[in-house]
């Protein structure tokens, strides 16, 4: 019988870690209801998981060339096609995006309906979450064709970063 060799997990694409990259999208759904400061920490939070995300991928394209002459050219792309790309499919893309879905949203309720400020505050909170899932694969599979189409073709010829 023959042993597959198990996947190594990323603790920043394939854990709960992976959420944190989302902490800035929740936080702009909550700008109705909290202090801006709040939202800003979202951000903080956004930044420091994309940050970790690059710096965790030189570490590794730094071990698998580590006796490679480009080594230091294969570091650097790594991070920084890795930090583009989390910042803007993490950050931000969706932070803009909830944004506006969120403004538009408390725009409307006022413009529509009679409810009181805190319902409406609290129903465009809930729009902003639930847009959240649907706006990840679309805005991550651009990200990837933005990056292949312009940045990545500067890397080398065609192969992707680590």
């Amino acid at each position: 019988m023959e042993h597959s060799p198990e996947k190594q997990v990323d603790i920043y694409r394939d854990t709960w870690v992976r959420f944190l990259g989302y902490a800035n999208e929740v936080g702009e759904a909550f700008r109705a209801l909290v202090p801006v400061s709040a939202v800003w920490a979202s951000y903080a939070v956004a930044t420091a998981y994309v940050s970790a995300d690059a710096l965790d991928k030189g570490k590794k394209a730094a071990a698998a060339h580590a006796e490679d002459a480009g080594k230091a050219a294969r570091v650097g792309v790594a991070v920084v096609d890795t930090f583009i790309w989390q910042a803007l499919a993490s950050v931000a893309i969706p932070g803009f995006t909830i944004n506006r879905v969120c403004a538009a949203s408390l725009f409307l309720l006022a413009k529509t309906t009679r409810w009181p400020l805190p319902v409406r505050k609290w129903t465009t909170t809930a729009i902003g979450l639930s847009t959240i899932p649907f706006i990840i694969k679309p805005i991550d599979r651009s990200v990837d064709f933005l990056l292949d189409s312009s940045l990545r073709k500067l890397y080398s010829k065609g192969e992707k970063p680590e």
